[in-house]
C-alpha cells in the first residue's frame, strides 16, 4: 500500500461542487462496469443523482444533515477520493427492521480508480471515524451491493451482521455491517 504524502483530507466547499459531481460520476459508472452492470444505465443515473444530493445536503446544512470529507492529491490539485456519513438509509432501515434507525451510516466512499489501492480510502474512513468519535458516536453502520466493496469492508470489519442472499439478483448479496468505533 502506498500512501502520498501530498494526499490531504478536508470538508468539500461549494466551489467543489462541479468537480465532485464529475468525481461521483467516474467513479460511479466504473464501479458499475468492474461489478459487471454498465447496462444498468437508469441505477448508475439515480446513484449519481443521490450522491449530488447528499452533498447539496451538506453544504446547505453546513454537514448538519450530511457530513462529507474529501481527499485532495495536491500535486494535482484533484479531488480523488470521498467519504460521507448521514442517516442510515431506507435499505438499511427496512433490511433491519429498523433496528440500525438510529444510527449514523457511513457511505459514498469513492476513490478514483488509479488512486486506488493506495491507502486513500482507508485515510478517508479513519479522518471520519476520528470525527464520529469526537462527536459522541460509538457504533455505525455501512452496506455495499458492490462485491468489490465488500471484499474490502470484510477486510476492515469482518463478518457482516447481515447477508441479504441474492438482494440484487441470483449471486449478488447485499451486506450489511454494525461498526464499534471505539475498538
Amino acid at each position: 500500500m502506498t500512501l502520498h504524502n501530498n494526499i490531504y483530507i478536508r470538508r468539500p466547499t461549494i466551489s467543489d461542487s462541479e468537480e465532485l459531481n464529475e468525481f461521483f460520476k467516474t467513479v460511479i459508472v466504473d464501479t458499475f462496469s468492474k461489478e459487471g452492470l454498465s447496462h444498468l444505465h437508469e441505477e448508475i443515473k439515480s446513484e449519481i443523482e443521490s450522491k449530488k444530493n447528499y452533498l447539496k445536503s451538506d453544504l446547505e446544512s453546513n454537514g448538519e444533515n450530511r457530513y462529507f470529507l474529501i481527499a485532495i492529491d495536491e500535486s494535482k490539485d484533484c479531488i480523488i477520493g470521498s467519504i460521507e456519513y448521514g442517516p442510515s438509509s431506507s435499505l438499511i432501515n427496512a433490511c433491519t427492521n429498523g433496528e440500525l434507525k438510529d444510527f449514523v451510516e457511513i457511505g459514498t466512499v469513492f476513490v478514483l480508480p488509479e488512486y486506488q489501492r493506495q491507502g486513500i480510502g482507508t485515510k478517508l474512513l479513519k479522518n471520519m471515524v476520528l470525527t464520529l468519535k469526537r462527536s459522541g458516536k460509538e457504533k455505525i453502520c455501512l452496506d455495499s451491493g458492490y462485491s468489490n466493496a465488500q471484499k474490502v469492508w470484510k477486510k476492515k470489519f469482518g463478518i457482516p451482521q447481515y447477508v441479504l442472499r441474492n438482494y440484487w439478483g441470483n449471486g449478488t448479496d447485499h451486506m450489511i455491517w454494525i461498526v464499534n468505533i471505539n475498538d
